[in-house]
């Protein structure tokens, strides 16, 4: 096994070749090595774009508060739904590509705290459907 000096903080060091091949991060040689763009441009963050837009159009009755399609989270804030009394909350996480029920996740509330278990799965089954509807709609059967 090779190994490689080095001197950090005044102590000398033995690296060996095993433990180098298995840090991720490419060596670097000085400090300007670090705003070179050593990133793997493979990497990306992916959501369903069905089930991102249907959401909007499901829950088009409350105020959209901050979207993010990098993380996938779109917080609405409170809104009545038409011909509804109580005003909801909800925040949508998109956690997946793939037009699934694991992708969605509704985090529901009202102003007295969280909404019941069958309105937030009627709002992800609604959003979901509507997702199947927008993908059909657009050829990709």
């Amino acid at each position: 096994m090779a190994c490689s000096d080095g001197n950090i903080f005044g102590q000398r060091v033995r690296v060996g070749a095993d433990a180098q091949a298995l840090t991720s991060e490419p060596e670097r040689s000085t400090i300007w090595d670090l705003f070179t763009n050593a990133d793997d441009p493979n990497t990306t963050v992916e959501v369903n774009k069905f089930i991102w837009n249907a959401a909007f159009d499901v829950l088009s009755f409350l105020p959209v508060e901050a979207a993010d399609p990098f993380s996938g989270i779109i917080v609405f804030g409170y809104g009545t739904p038409p011909g509804g009394g109580r005003a909801y909350k909800a925040t949508v996480y998109v956690s997946d590509p793939a037009l699934d029920a694991r992708a969605l996740n509704v985090a529901l509330i009202t102003r007295s705290g969280p909404a019941s278990t069958e309105a937030t799965h009627a709002i992800e089954d609604a959003i979901l459907t509507r997702a199947r509807q927008l993908r059909m709609a657009a050829g990709r059967l």
